[in-house]
């Protein structure tokens, strides 16, 4: 690993794990932090690296997608086998190549489309395989749905942690994120897409700026349908939806708690000071161009918020404020020291501002393995604060 260049207002990772493109390497990072939940083992993400060219995203698109259906036969031969566990394990991580797979393939191609398809279908028989809890859910919102999944826990009274991923994620991948490791440690489980979030852009929906709606929308559905109870639920929210918990923590009174890795009350500082970083980069003499997986990078993101040049993208998410003198909910604000100055402002300004009587700020630095953003590279620590303060709060509250 070698040492990142100085921060840039997007920086995820303080270090070089593997590839010059910093896309990559994070998506990279990402796919071998999975591994512990039950995604890829390290010499299979390995394997798979060594098979993509530095910031060629077909490249990476190709390689991932074989490990995938090599995977996926592996669990078939199982399953004829009568071995069904080892079937769910082949097929789970069959699911996390699947996955990583379209991080660069352009979201409106014929390989996205594919991927996400089988993505989709893996997680799926994995669940049923491995026998896990898992009940599939769509939320009806503006004339399309909002896909996600209940884990309930063995204990019927467990409290209900509902995770909003962040703009790279779709609801599937963060069972490995931090999903399974929360079932694991007592509390029953919800997650889902947001407008914008996985593939539900191709249903012509977009980031909001009012997340407090289809999270509340999301709630609903938790409390009619799995009897979730106001007071035994939280909330927990991972990079942009960080921001959309922190809308949600001033509006909706049924949380005991909620969670951010990390708390992101102003995205659209960041976009705007990207988007100036990245043309002053561009106006320097010699300057490279933008890779491949780079330029997909910005298609993908594009597509999500519903923009079609960085002009539009400013515009689009220059609403997304989130108030912290609104928030008076028992907040936990985690950040890794690997991240971005903007990333870390904002997180210790919204800590500082929020009218919370119970609070905690937890940085993770690089000795912790979990200095990435949203622990990228530790996914366990990231679980393991969560819960602990989650103990305290429903201990507290009983």
């Amino acid at each position: 690993m070698q040492q990142a260049p100085a921060a840039k207002p997007a920086q995820r990772l303080a270090m070089k794990y593997r590839f010059d493109d910093e896309d990559m390497d994070l998506f990279f990072v990402a796919a071998l932090g999975w591994g512990p939940a039950g995604g890829l083992d390290v010499g299979q993400a390995f394997h798979v690296a060594s098979r993509i060219v530095d910031g060629d995203g077909d490249s990476w698109v190709r390689a991932f997608a074989a490990q995938g259906e090599l995977l996926d036969a592996e669990a078939d031969d199982w399953l004829a086998r009568g071995a069904r566990r080892n079937a769910g394990e082949a097929r789970l991580k069959a699911f996390a190549a699947y996955r990583s797979s379209w991080q660069f393939a352009s979201p409106r191609g014929a390989a996205f489309g594919a991927s996400y398809a089988k993505h989709q279908r893996a997680f799926a028989r994995a669940m049923d395989e491995l026998q896990l809890p898992a009940t599939f859910f769509q939320v009806p919102w503006e004339g399309a749905s909002l896909p996600g999944v209940f884990l309930q826990n063995a204990d019927r009274d467990a409290p209900v942690v509902l995770v909003i991923g962040g703009a790279d994620t779709c609801f599937e991948d963060l069972f490995l994120t931090v999903g399974r490791n929360l079932l694991e440690r007592g509390f029953s489980v919800a997650i889902a897409d947001l407008p914008g979030q996985g593939n539900t852009a191709a249903q012509g929906l977009h980031w909001p700026v009012e997340a407090e709606k289809p999270i509340a929308a999301v709630t609903d559905l938790l409390v009619e349908r799995f009897c979730a109870r106001p007071g035994r639920l939280a909330l927990l929210g991972l990079s942009l939806g960080g921001y959309f918990v922190a809308r949600a923590a001033g509006h909706d009174t049924r949380f005991a708690t909620v969670m951010a890795s990390t708390p992101f009350p102003e995205p659209a500082q960041l976009f705007a000071l990207s988007v100036q970083a990245g043309l002053a980069a561009a106006a320097r003499p010699g300057a490279k161009p933008p890779t491949a997986a780079t330029l997909r990078s910005r298609e993908t993101m594009f597509w999500k918020v519903g923009a079609a040049n960085l002009d539009e993208l400013v515009a689009r998410t220059a609403g997304m404020k989130a108030d912290p003198s609104r928030v008076s909910v028992p907040f936990l604000s985690i950040l890794g020291s690997g991240d971005s100055p903007v990333f870390a402002a904002q997180a210790h300004a919204w800590h500082a501002g929020i009218r919370s009587t119970n609070k905690r700020f937890v940085l993770l630095d690089a000795a912790s393995g979990a200095d990435g953003h949203v622990q990228v590279a530790n996914r366990l620590r990231l679980a393991q604060e969560c819960t602990a303060w989650m103990d305290d709060v429903f201990a507290a509250g009983r």
